[in-house]
């Protein structure tokens, strides 16, 4: 079940949301540093990191399913969020240069659809982030924040669903080794847990984040190898059709 956006509110306004929001937007600017005159675009509920983008890129918006709901943003100033349908974004072929999806594929109906239509909307070169709950990790298995909510992935399963929408990764990373717990000693020790847990073991972090790009031609599947054609080996008094044993010829008359 998807989250709607007075949920997604709501954590993000508690101390918790706020911790995650700090550590999740690090993680992203880590990816894109510059994104000068670039056409950005978050998906899902990302507003509460496009943020920093504002002012360099050469336009952000934000797209939101209408299965989700949607909030004004930003609070002041022309509006740049727009209620969609996920799988019919209302953007041109070839005109976005970055996409970041968050609280979106694992609540999404139709992942293969949405990842076509993100390719299609991407340039050529465009960069594609995703941030996805881990199928292994805590925070999947507690729905009392957003990432307990819909499908979690694994990387494995986030390879083949990749590949199948002509995207290939970039680069593999993970976050949120804090338990999903609103306790102010657990909060406090994020950070240390951030960088002792991306040393350690990536497999049990809250979250997957990869980095896609565009693939323009379609890879080649796996070609099966050919088998060796079996030598036919007649046996002992075999007859073969269209000719006849030697024995069984008869005698030539010579005049």
């Amino acid at each position: 079940m998807q989250p709607d956006v007075t949920e997604l509110l709501d954590f993000y306004g508690r101390p918790l949301g706020g911790t995650v929001r700090r550590i999740l937007a690090h993680r992203i600017r880590g990816r894109w540093r510059r994104v000068p005159g670039s056409t950005l675009v978050g998906l899902g509920y990302a507003t509460p990191y496009l943020g920093s983008f504002r002012g360099e890129a050469q336009s952000v918006s934000a797209l939101m399913p209408w299965t989700q709901g949607a909030v004004v943003w930003p609070p002041t100033g022309p509006v740049h969020t727009v209620v969609v349908d996920e799988t019919h974004l209302p953007l041109s072929d070839n005109s976005v240069d970055h996409l970041l999806a968050i609280h979106c594929l694992e609540a999404s109906e139709n992942v293969r659809g949405l990842l076509r239509d993100i390719w299609r909307v991407l340039k050529p070169d465009g960069r594609l982030l995703i941030v996805v709950p881990n199928r292994r990790g805590v925070w999947a298995r507690f729905d009392r924040t957003p990432f307990g909510h819909g499908r979690p992935f694994s990387q494995s399963q986030l390879e083949r669903l990749l590949a199948d929408a002509m995207f290939a990764p970039l680069d593999w990373s993970a976050a949120l080794f804090i338990p999903p717990i609103d306790r102010r000693i657990v909060l406090r020790s994020a950070l240390s847990a951030e960088r002792i847990g991306l040393r350690v073991s990536r497999a049990f972090a809250g979250v997957i984040l990869v980095e896609a790009r565009k693939e323009l031609i379609a890879p080649v599947g796996k070609v099966a190898p050919s088998k060796g054609i079996q030598v036919l080996v007649p046996q002992r008094g075999a007859t073969f059709l269209g000719s006849e044993k030697q024995s069984d010829r008869q005698p030539e008359h010579h005049e």
